[in-house]
């Protein structure tokens, strides 16, 4: 049996093509499980398990954040194997069949979907959203190919449940904590590119930093930090992706961009030295609502 669990808040305009991506995907006796607090979205989601047996609400009353809501899903969730997704995200075609297929192996612990930009290359946020998910693509599948530590997308991934304990609440990378767990725990995790999820990201430069001071977070937090595991940090993408960026620009322009995104990029992590290691602000500080991803 699978469980899928979406997350959502406020996106009662989005949550519905979510759950039309998911719903013909489903093997039998599934169940997929929407937690979330307001009532916009939760009028939303009883439409469609009024018409969907296999569509439950699981209610979030104390609106404690991503990682709580999570915590309330896996409790909820019966099946073996458990998928996460975001409310705001519409999965590919057939992206379910291969992100679960993995599991066939008993030491496959997780397996990650790729992520695919929805946002305009023309333009210079939209330009940064696909340089940065084709590197992530290239990064995974390097690894994948020599068998290394793969950190999962929380856009789309898979994972047994037995393997995740609670997330702690204040985790602000809930993909990663549960990424370096399940690796400690000698299981491995792979890599389905045919699973695909299309993702908008901020077209402002003020809501991508909200974002990324968040994600890029989550790896500065100890939960991450101290693991003997290791993918991302400003070390590793300056040393990996930065030949990968510039190969990626195919004019003037988007070379401009990419330099652009070098400073950003720099800005971002002095950002999170600063917010996370120095100032150690909590997650109801640096998790900021970004409307422009909806």
């Amino acid at each position: 049996m699978v469980s899928v669990l979406i997350t959502a808040y406020r996106e009662a305009a989005t949550i519905g093509p979510a759950l039309d991506a998911f719903l013909p995907q489903l093997p039998p006796n599934s169940e997929l499980l929407v937690i979330c607090p307001d009532t916009e979205t939760t009028a939303v989601v009883h439409q469609y398990a009024a018409r969907h047996p296999q569509v439950r609400h699981v209610p979030e009353p104390d609106k404690r954040g991503k990682p709580a809501a999570l915590n309330l899903g896996l409790q909820a969730a019966q099946g073996d194997l458990v998928v996460f997704s975001d409310g705001d995200v519409v999965i590919g075609e057939n992206a379910l069949a291969p992100l679960l297929a993995p599991f066939a192996d008993e030491k496959v612990g997780a397996v990650t979907g790729r992520p695919f930009s929805n946002s305009p290359r023309q333009t210079k946020l939209g330009y940064w959203s696909h340089v940065l998910v084709e590197g992530a693509h290239q990064t995974r599948k390097n690894r994948h190919a020599k068998g290394d530590f793969l950190l999962c997308s929380g856009y789309l991934f898979a994972a047994r449940r037995e393997l995740i304990d609670p997330i702690p609440e204040d985790a602000l990378a809930e993909d990663a904590v549960i990424s370096h767990r399940i690796a400690e725990q000698e299981f491995t995790i792979r890599y389905a590119p045919e699973a695909a999820v299309f993702v908008k990201y901020p077209d402002n430069y003020a809501d991508w930093l909200r974002q990324k001071v968040r994600s890029a977070g989550g790896y500065a937090q100890d939960y991450v930090r101290n693991s003997r595991f290791s993918m991302r940090s400003a070390r590793l993408e300056a040393q990996q992706g930065t030949r990968l960026a510039l190969k990626f620009a195919q004019t003037p322009r988007e070379l401009w961009w990419t330099m652009l995104l070098f400073l950003a990029r720099l800005h971002l992590w002095l950002l999170v030295f600063w917010r996370v290691r120095v100032l150690k602000r909590p997650l109801t500080t640096l998790w900021q609502r970004v409307e422009s991803t909806k």
